[in-house]
Order: C-alpha cells, then structure tokens, then sequence
C-alpha cells in the first residue's frame, strides 16, 4: 500500500505516484465533505493551464451537479428544479469532444448511483474502459458533523445527538437520511464501482487534513501535471455553519414544515437566500461554537472506520495515503473530546441580520402586483400562522413569475 499523504511528505509526486494513462477519463466520485468543492474548484480555476498540459476539464461549470443527478436518477436540493437527461447528454457531449485527451469528471453526486446498473451506465457512456474511478476518503468523525449540517440546510430538523442516535444505533440505520450510509459506508462504496470497472482501474485517495495541500498534489501527480499548478480557491458560500447558526436554520425548517410552505420557497429564499448570504458575509470567530460530536460517536465511527479500512484493503483496488486515519489507531487525530461544559451557542446579531437580509433580497429581486384580496385586510387582521402562509405563497408566485 503506498503512504505518500503523510505529515512528514505531505505532497505525493510522479516520482511515487505513477500518472495514469494519457487518455484516462478520471472520474472522481466523492463521496461528499472528502474535500470535493475544494478539488473542483482548484480544477475548474486552472482549466486553461491543464489544457497546455493535455488534461480537459470537459465542463462549463466546477461542479456539474444538475447532470450527475439526472444520471443517478436522483432529484435535486429540495425546492430545486428537478435536473433533466438534457443535463446529463450535455455532459457526455463535453466529454465525447475531448477526444483522445486525458479528462476529468468530479462530482460527490456520483457516490448516489443506485446500483451497479446504472454505474455500468454511467461508466459506458463516460467512455467505457478509459474510465479511472477515484475515491477521496475522510475519517467518519469528520465527515459527521459536516453532513448533518449539510442535510440541515436541505430541509432537516433533527438535532445532531439525536441524528447520530439514529445513523449510529438505531437499525436499518436509514432515518431520517437513507443517503448517509448509501455514501458513507465507504468500503461498499468502493466494491460497488470495483465490481464494474474492475479493482485496478479504482484508486482511493485518504485525505490527511493536516495536510491541506496534499489532495492538490494527488492529483496532479495522477494526472501527469507539474507540482504547484492547482491552488485552493477561497470559497465563502462553501464553509460548514457554525452551531447556533445551523440551530438557527433547524429552527426555522420546523417553522417552514409546519405552515406547509412550498418547498420552491425554501430553495429560493432560505437555502440560497438567507444561508447562501450569511455565508458570504459573515466568517466564523474564534469565540463561535463549532458542532462538536460527543465522544461515543467518535468512537463508534473510528470502529466503523477500521471495519472499511480493512475491507478496503482486501478489494485489490490502489491505496494512496495512510488508512489508520480511518481507524480507531488514529482517534486522537481525529478530533478532541467534547467537554461537558461547551459553551451556549448564540447566533451573532449580525449573522442574524444577514440571513434575514438575505431573505428580502431573494423576495425582492421578483416583483408582483398585488391582488385585491391581498389588500382587502391589513397585517394585524390575519392571524400569525395565516400570515406566514400568505406571505410564502406571494413570494413563490413571484419567483414563478421571474
């Protein structure tokens, strides 16, 4: 097994790493928080520098999110607009058009794939057996607290101890998101795209996060480009929230179920309204509470993790980095304990600000005449629930009409 992403060597090289076939189409497949907004958008920045070294970037934007869904038959962020094959054959257009160039494809979508179907599928129509399969892995105590604020920002309402109960303890382990485990239990993961494209065409890739820039060097050294040619790209809208402002949103995910809003709502206004503005404009001090998993989920994930680490280990398929990361070996660099006396998370009045602000300003950015019913009665005439009702209803009549 090759252990180049460690802390002493932090860059893998083409001297350790042997590039892959000119040709290849790397398709790098997740799955999701093992570094894949920070990948693509390194990719997608330097597209013109990997075209003079013979790599095609074959996409129009870093992350082809709309395509990989409809090729995993799977619908989009809740109250998105649901992706189409058009999406899809786009796509493989792009890819067709590089022609006997080395390309790369990435997406964490295409850890969703729902059986070996439609990876043969997918595989075929990406080209078949030019096809390389890459796997980014973290360790699970990492990744956790990450999803559940992701799944979260997508509609969720459980809190994080309550989640962990479920994924961690309470079988089939598929409630509240069936997805988790779908992406997550990495080492069938890799027996699933394994078993098509064959073990020595899948290499998984063990994310070191003390090492930030050792992803950018696997992968040039994968792809057969000089050292130093991919770089972060600082990306605001992608940071995890912080406790009370995930809390915040949990909050109001109850509100907004409870009053049946439609879910075009939410996307427009709340998950790219108010989330994506506070984001943007609000970073994170150092007195912000960060959500901490309690000890028995760390523990039980390193379990879970030295389990894939072996299974992994058993498929035949390459190996970059060190696989104790995963395992309960490496707990104490997975993450500290959390302390019984964590700090009251309290959403910052600024944030809170800026997420209602947010909010308006998706409102707002689609006008509507209003009807004479929605004169007929003032504000303090119309109940609170009534209110919020007609008041999401407005606004999604608006952004139809835009």
């Amino acid at each position: 097994m090759e252990t180049d992403c460690t802390r002493d060597e932090p860059a893998a090289n083409a001297g350790v790493i042997t590039p892959l076939p000119t040709g290849t189409r790397l398709l790098h497949i997740g799955p999701h928080k093992t570094g894949t907004t920070a990948i693509q958008g390194a990719l997608f920045a330097a597209k013109d520098e990997l075209a003079r070294h013979g790599v095609a970037w074959p996409a129009d934007t870093r992350h082809p999110m709309e395509a990989v869904l409809a090729a995993c038959a799977r619908t989009g962020m809740m109250g998105d607009t649901a992706p189409t094959e058009r999406h899809w054959e786009r796509l493989l257009e792009q890819v067709r058009a590089t022609g006997r160039r080395t390309s790369v494809v990435s997406s964490e979508f295409f850890a969703d794939a729902p059986d070996d179907e439609a990876i043969e599928r997918i595989v075929e129509q990406l080209g078949g057996d030019r096809v390389h399969v890459l796997v980014t892995l973290r360790p699970l105590a990492r990744i956790m607290p990450s999803q559940w604020q992701q799944y979260v920002q997508n509609g969720l309402r459980m809190g994080y101890e309550d989640w962990l109960e479920h994924m961690l303890t309470k079988p089939p382990y598929e409630k509240p998101n069936p997805s988790f485990w779908r992406r997550h239990r990495h080492d069938r993961l890799v027996e699933r795209w394994a078993r098509v494209v064959g073990p020595e065409r899948v290499t998984v890739v063990v994310v070191d996060d003390r090492d930030r820039a050792g992803l950018m060097r696997t992968f040039e050294a994968l792809l057969g480009l000089p050292a130093r040619l991919l770089s972060p790209v600082p990306d605001a809208a992608n940071r995890s929230l912080t406790l009370a402002e995930t809390e915040m949103l949990r909050n109001l995910n109850k509100e907004f179920r409870a009053n049946e809003l439609p879910e075009e709502l939410y996307s427009q206004l709340v998950r790219n309204g108010a989330v994506m503005h506070m984001k943007n404009t609000c970073t994170p001090g150092p007195d912000d509470v960060k959500i901490s998993t309690p000890q028995w989920a760390v523990e039980a994930a390193a379990g879970i993790g030295a389990e894939i680490a072996e299974r992994i280990e058993g498929t035949g398929v390459r190996v970059l980095g060190d696989m104790r990361l995963l395992s309960a070996a490496q707990l104490a660099a997975v993450q500290k304990p959390a302390t019984l006396t964590a700090p009251e998370p309290r959403i910052a009045p600024e944030s809170a600000a800026q997420a209602l602000y947010g909010a308006l300003a998706a409102a707002a950015a689609a006008p509507v005449r209003h009807t004479a019913a929605a004169k007929s009665r003032t504000v303090h005439q119309t109940s609170s629930k009534e209110l919020v009702r007609v008041l999401g209803h407005r606004c999604l009549k608006r952004l139809r009409l835009r």
